[in-house]
């Protein structure tokens, strides 16, 4: 109970502060219609249309909610209107990436950790590719990939690979080399080998490490699902929700897609704490 207590004191403020703020946005247009129509507005009418106008620029949470509901419960999950269906689109695209950024990180933080060569040069090259944009290397993904006939659900994936990749090598590059030197010492005492020392020491260590890389790959591969869908044109998927949202100016669609796929993320993420959880728990490396 302590512990939730918090959580529902941030999210109430939260929620208070969004209302607050979605009367201060919206408010210039309550009025300029009340002056248009040679009416006065007080001060509780302003507040009311503030919270209730079509196209706000600023949607109250009420109405985010109304449209959520709508969307997933109220639809059929074939609907093309449906959240739920859009959602399911962006999460196979983020999961596919996600196996494949973290199978690469994984192979790579081995490699680094093993290799001289590699740690002095496959490492600057893994940091200084996330200093470029996203946003700027999606739409080339999306172009090569076409060029040579892959398209569809890889192009989206690739990029999601290419954001998750990153944590899971730093984290894995540090986990491996957490075991100290005198723990390495005694397994060469043992007369083991790389592949012993590897599997009974360096790997167990890694674990604590690993888990947290995966919740950070997890977010960062369904951001980079949502970010592929859009220049793509994508007619499916969360990121087509909000680009459709954007071009008709539908802010209620698009804060409703955004707090979809928040709280899909926060679903994936929760999922891998549970087996980080179950997991350490087994190796008795749960704290």
């Amino acid at each position: 109970m302590r512990s939730v207590i918090p959580v529902l004191t941030i999210i109430f403020i939260l929620i208070v502060v969004w209302y607050g703020s979605a009367v201060a946005l919206n408010s210039a247009w309550a009025y300029d219609k009340a002056k248009r129509a040679n009416i006065e507005l007080s001060l509780q009418d302003m507040v009311a249309d503030t919270w209730s106008q079509e196209k706000p620029k600023l949607p109250a949470p009420h109405q985010v909610g109304a449209e959520i509901w709508k969307t997933t419960v109220l639809k059929k999950i074939t609907s093309k209107r449906s959240l739920v269906h859009h959602g399911l689109i962006t999460l196979s695209s983020t999961l596919l990436g996600f196996m494949i950024g973290t199978t690469l990180g994984i192979l790579l933080a081995v490699g680094i950790v093993h290799n001289r060569a590699m740690n002095m040069s496959v490492m600057p090259w893994a940091i200084a590719s996330q200093t470029i944009p996203i946003l700027a290397i999606a739409p080339m993904i999306i172009v090569v990939l076409n060029a040579v006939g892959i398209s569809g659900l890889l192009p989206k994936a690739f990029i999601s690979a290419y954001l998750s990749f990153f944590p899971v090598v730093v984290s894995m590059v540090k986990g491996l080399r957490s075991p100290d030197q005198m723990q390495i010492d005694l397994m060469h005492t043992y007369n083991a080998g790389k592949s012993a020392i590897f599997w009974k020491l360096r790997a167990p260590s890694s674990m604590p490490y690993f888990f947290v890389s995966l919740k950070i790959a997890m977010a960062a591969s369904l951001v980079g699902a949502i970010v592929g869908e859009l220049p793509t044109g994508a007619v499916a998927g969360l990121g087509a929700r909000l680009l459709a949202g954007s071009y008709y100016g539908q802010t209620i669609q698009i804060w409703s897609a955004l707090i979809s796929a928040a709280t899909l993320a926060a679903i994936l993420v929760y999922l891998i704490g549970v087996m980080q959880k179950i997991v350490l728990d087994k190796m008795g490396l749960q704290r």
